[in-house]
């Protein structure tokens, strides 16, 4: 996976501005070549607000995308010329690693919802990134694999 700068960067400012809550997102591909990233609303503490039996964790240690969010970039990665690169969303204080529950919300039925989208990880320790780890869908393993990440 091979990220300019400017995605990069776009990267690092949300998650500084979310911390200490997890921020998500997608890297979407324009028609021209350009990758936006595409911030997604976190609505963890609203879910926990509203049942905290069914939903435990906050927003500090999980997240939920906004649906609404989600399907407006969706529906634009699947407009004609648009591709959809890959998800992302930080773990404060903690490494950057693909979790149980990670691999569970990329995988709701056992396969990925989308194969060919990287899932990126970043790991930030008071508003620092300190690392960045992406994984790739193997369908010979039937599992996410570490792929290495390049910052140009």
């Amino acid at each position: 996976m091979t990220l300019d700068t400017d995605v990069w960067n776009g990267l690092v400012d949300h998650a500084v501005g979310e911390y200490p809550n997890e921020c998500c997102g997608l890297l979407l591909r324009d028609p021209a070549g350009a990758v936006e990233v595409v911030r997604v609303r976190n609505v963890q503490d609203e879910m926990h607000a509203r049942d905290p039996a069914r939903y435990p964790r906050t927003a500090r240690t999980a997240y939920a995308g906004h649906p609404a969010d989600l399907k407006n970039a969706l529906e634009r990665a699947e407009r004609p010329g648009f591709a959809l690169l890959g998800f992302y969303h930080s773990h404060p204080d903690h490494a950057a690693y693909f979790s149980e529950e990670d691999v569970a919300q990329a995988t709701p039925f056992g396969e990925p919802s989308y194969p060919d989208a990287v899932q990126i990880v970043l790991s930030i320790y008071g508003r620092e990134v300190k690392d960045v780890k992406a994984f790739a869908w193997s369908s010979e393993r039937s599992a996410y694999l570490e792929t290495p990440v390049r910052i140009v």
